[in-house]
């Protein structure tokens, strides 16, 4: 197929798929709030508990939300991670438990209290030059998993296998970083579905959540070269999505989640 073409049947794709589509979604808790620092707060929640069965996920967001309270920034702002650890002794998302999740709410806390928000957070180590946001995405990584866990994890810095730090992969160590992409995209983006709380990351240089229901649309249509999930097949996705969108190469992301997701094989097909 031509390049105007495909052009042309993905952008009318991403037209389709608008905000009427969200359900069921854990962008749905992102959208509910009304202010941008609630949005970020409950963003990165959302996003980093966004693996596995949706209806889990729904549910393992909701009883965090819980936890905070009406406002989650103000709940995070206050957290005590001993008193967040004891609400969510009974919390699991397969294999996160309740302790991991208030050490990420720890974490989210310190963001705050050191750069006035996890934007500023995650702009401080980021690169503008860059063509990606590769850069700011291990220095995020890096710097959040250097915050102090609160003694959640025991005495000393944290373990290596603290649960933790399946929150904030890196790629760095080559993982595709599919949730915190997501976070970014709804952070970044401005449309029907995303919200555009962010101004300090433009929407060009964001790289594609590769979850499944990606990875096998990319895979079946050719927009692909590698055969394995992980950040260079991530980022090759989004390079040859930007020959139909530089400005805003991600924007297909939730058409190509909800037709996987819904198993639109007639319109996954037409893109071939």
């Amino acid at each position: 197929m031509r390049t105007e073409e495909l052009r042309r049947r993905l952008d009318a794709l991403y037209l389709a798929y608008d905000h009427r589509h969200v359900t069921p979604d854990p962008l749905e808790f992102v959208r509910a709030q009304t202010s941008a620092s609630d949005r970020e707060v409950v963003g990165l929640i959302a996003s980093s508990l966004a693996y596995g069965n949706v209806a889990q996920i729904k549910n393992s967001i909701a009883a965090v939300l819980g936890v905070l309270g009406p406002r989650p920034a103000e709940g995070v702002g206050r957290l005590d991670p001993r008193w967040a650890r004891g609400r969510l002794a009974g919390f699991k998302h397969r294999f996160n438990d309740g302790r991991d999740v208030a050490c990420l709410l720890f974490f989210t806390r310190q963001m705050i209290e050191a750069s006035g928000s996890v934007e500023a957070f995650f702009a401080a180590g980021d690169d503008p030059s860059s063509a990606d946001v590769a850069p700011g995405l291990a220095s995020f990584a890096t710097r959040a998993l250097a915050l102090d866990p609160g003694g959640l994890y025991g005495r000393g810095p944290l373990p290596r296998d603290a649960g933790v730090r399946f929150f904030f992969p890196s790629p760095a160590r080559g993982s595709a970083c599919k949730r915190l992409n997501l976070f970014l995209r709804w952070m970044v983006r401005r449309d029907s579905v995303d919200l555009g709380v962010w101004s300090r990351v433009g929407p060009a240089r964001l790289v594609m959540p590769l979850d499944a229901h990606v990875f096998a649309i990319a895979r079946r249509v050719r927009l692909t070269r590698y055969r394995s999930p992980g950040w260079p097949m991530a980022l090759d996705l989004t390079r040859r999505l930007r020959r139909f969108d530089p400005r805003d190469p991600v924007k297909y992301d939730f058409a190509f989640h909800r037709m996987g997701l819904w198993n639109r094989r007639h319109e996954i097909d037409s893109l071939r």
